[in-house]
């Protein structure tokens, strides 16, 4: 038994009766939806045409929200219905940056995520779902897939049907008769501007609570959306003050008329400054033991030094993370309730044996224990390089960004920590004698960002596999993020320090190449992780 859906675009005439079903069967909060009419115009004048295309929940076969969710929040059920658990949700939005359909939204009233859960409280009672049963046109059809009694799957062999982004791979069971491209792929046309329905979003990122203040003011609102560019709506309000019936298409432009809110930034500031201070947790204890198999002498203050820095920053790292999750009370349902595909689940885990590992070795040393120390510090390592890497994993998981899945974002990661580990001991110096360690330290910096500059030639210039991750690609070098690329990540994170400790290589120079460095490096995670989540899903 697999349940699905069959959207026909040939009878759906954008009521919207099934939104509005959906809200009141599951009392969905205002400024989100679990389903939505999404309507695109296309065409050139007089010859237009409005498509209208139900936008869900796809219950993938394969659901990479299924398989990102780190608590079983999100869970496949026998009949192929994709539902969810808010009860156990910690609100960390991974399921959302997963979805390559943008088909989950955070409830502002419960703070957990929800999605279309195909009205199985109907189902299991012998019932359609609300929108199948009020669509008054029979544009939605529902049912067994896998039994050939059924409507849809006689509909499904009888006609030809469209997926949204089947090479995503997520085997989708939401199809579409005469599916247009325009309205189901999100890159044909452009976000929506300042309207009503979209204004819900505006400054307000995922709650989208915006709508409700505006319910209860008299402030004129624009209802007509608007998506051409300053020219092209410079030439509509020219024509609609000759004629106030002028309908414009200009150049056949597709263009979104009606849409759901934009749900912002999902991860923010939080999620870069874990990334930052977990490389550099993961990367105070790399530099010592790099310098401990190169043959260098490792004194127990620099151990000391080792175990504290990456014990605070690691200590920092937790607690951006509990601050980005909207249930920050539920956050032990991570490492108690675990759904182990998960590699949020494996990072978490990840940081507390790193933890635990690197108290130990910090309490032997002040001890004076020996035995076994060794061991251990292999065992260290291996969980620091694992500390440093595994959001490259959990980003790869996050099949809806696809400038995430990137082959070299562990290597980039990596990298990361090793110029973290090297600076932050840079600066240590100012405080302890590290020995003769200031050539180590040069010397594995240089290194260290010649690598990085690499990667980021490899990420930025590599072929793409699709139109979204080459947009990435645009807004950094060329969009909104370049200043930010160009002048704080290439100039001030890698050219100036790198040729500073080339030319230059006095003790200040050095430790102003440390500091430089540290701001380079937040600002490129700042710019990866914000940017893939700029471009649209639906």
């Amino acid at each position: 038994m697999k349940y699905g859906f069959i959207i026909d675009n040939r009878k759906c005439i954008g009521c919207h009766a099934c939104t509005t079903a959906c809200k009141s069967e599951h009392d969905v909060a205002v400024g989100v939806n679990r389903t939505y009419v999404k309507q695109v115009e296309k065409g050139e004048f007089p010859n237009t045409r409005r498509i209208f295309s139900v936008m869900r929940c796809n219950h993938c076969t394969d659901a990479p929200c299924v398989e990102i969710c780190p608590v079983e929040a999100l869970y496949t059920r026998e009949d192929g219905i994709v539902d969810f658990d808010n009860n156990r949700c910690i609100g960390c939005k991974s399921c959302m940056q997963a979805c390559p359909y943008d088909a989950l939204y955070i409830d502002p009233d419960t703070n957990t995520a929800a999605k279309c859960n195909y009205c199985a409280h109907r189902v299991e009672v012998g019932r359609e779902p609300a929108c199948v049963t009020v669509c008054p046109e029979h544009a939605i059809i529902a049912g067994d897939i896998d039994n050939p009694d059924t409507e849809i799957s006689q509909l499904l062999a009888r006609e030809t049907v469209t997926v949204r982004k089947p090479e995503k791979g997520t085997n989708p069971n939401l199809f579409y008769i005469d599916g247009d491209f325009a309205s189901l792929n999100p890159e044909a046309t452009d976000k929506s501007g300042d309207f009503l329905w979209n204004s819900q979003a505006r400054g307000v990122g995922h709650y989208s609570k915006y709508a409700e203040k505006m319910m209860n003011t008299n402030d004129d609102v624009n209802l007509l959306q608007m998506t051409l560019d300053n020219d092209m709506q410079a030439a509509y309000h020219k024509k609609e003050t000759e004629n106030p019936n002028y309908i414009d298409v200009l150049n056949g432009k597709a263009r979104r008329v009606y849409d759901t809110p934009d749900k912002g930034i999902l991860w923010g500031w939080e999620v870069s400054a874990y990334v930052m201070t977990k490389a550099i947790a993961a990367g105070a204890f790399l530099i010592p033991f790099l310098a401990m198999l190169l043959g260098y002498e490792v004194s127990d203050t620099v151990k000391l030094w080792s175990a504290g820095l990456s014990l605070v920053f690691l200590s920092l790292t937790g607690l951006f993370l509990v601050m980005d999750l909207d249930r920050p009370d539920r956050f032990l349902n991570v490492l108690l309730r675990p759904q182990w595909n998960s590699w949020l689940v494996k990072g978490g885990y990840t940081i507390t044996i790193f933890g635990l590992l690197a108290t130990v070795l910090g309490a032997m040393t002040y001890f004076e224990i020996s035995t076994g120390s060794t061991i251990l510090m292999w065992i260290t390592a291996f969980f620091a390089v694992m500390l440093a890497i595994y959001t490259a994993f959990l980003f790869a998981q996050a099949k809806g960004r696809d400038f995430w899945q990137s082959p070299s974002l562990a290597l980039h990661m990596l990298v990361h920590s090793i110029m973290a580990g090297a600076a932050i001991f840079i600066l240590v110096s100012l405080f302890t004698d590290i020995e003769n360690w200031a050539g180590l330290l040069k010397t594995t910096m240089i290194i260290a960002l010649v690598v990085n500059l690499f990667t980021l030639i490899t990420e930025l210039t590599m072929t793409h596999p699709s139109t979204a991750a080459h947009a990435v690609v645009g807004m950094i070098t060329k969009g909104r993020y370049k200043n930010l690329f160009w002048s704080v990540v290439v100039i001030v994170g890698n050219v100036l320090p790198l040729t500073l400790m080339l030319i230059a290589p006095s003790s200040m120079m050095i430790v102003v190449s440390a500091v430089c460095v540290l701001i380079g490096i937040y600002a490129t995670e700042k710019i990866w992780i914000e940017a893939p989540q700029r471009i649209p899903l639906a």
